[in-house]
């Protein structure tokens, strides 16, 4: 049911220096570049570094003062985000996770491409569970 680690998302506010160190120091190479326009902390820049079968999502929110998205406790802080796990069928794994006493923190939110949701460790660390229809 689980596969793999599908990506890791890191959150910067100097993303090209991040880019260049992953990419220069660490043999990551750039996949894709992406930018959702409108998001609460308005735009949100992505860059997908892969390596060895293993993504960093890059993400920026270039408009955003650091400070709001700083603080932990606030949603977003800079670092690392959360654990990506790839799933064979999102509906059966929230199942089966429920079952358990695991809910869905959010989600399933299902895209053209891909259906994903999250949960949450005991300590509140956030999970995403991805479902790709199309790779």
């Amino acid at each position: 049911m689980f596969k793999r680690i599908d990506h890791i998302e890191l959150l910067t506010a100097a993303p090209e220096s991040t880019i260049a160190f992953y990419t220069r120091l660490l043999g990551f190479h750039e996949r894709e570049r992406a930018r959702i326009p409108a998001t609460p902390l308005g735009p949100l820049d992505l860059v997908y570094l892969e390596l060895g079968g293993t993504t960093v999502e890059v993400m920026c929110y270039p408009e955003a003062e650091a400070t709001s998205i700083a603080p932990r406790g606030t949603g977003q802080r800079l670092g690392w985000q959360c654990l990506a796990l790839e799933v064979d069928d999102i509906d059966e794994a929230l199942g089966l996770l429920l079952q358990q006493g695991v809910p869905a923190a959010w989600g399933p939110v299902k895209r053209p491409d891909y259906a994903r949701a999250e949960i949450r460790d005991p300590e509140g660390n956030p999970i995403e569970l991805r479902q790709w229809y199309r790779r």
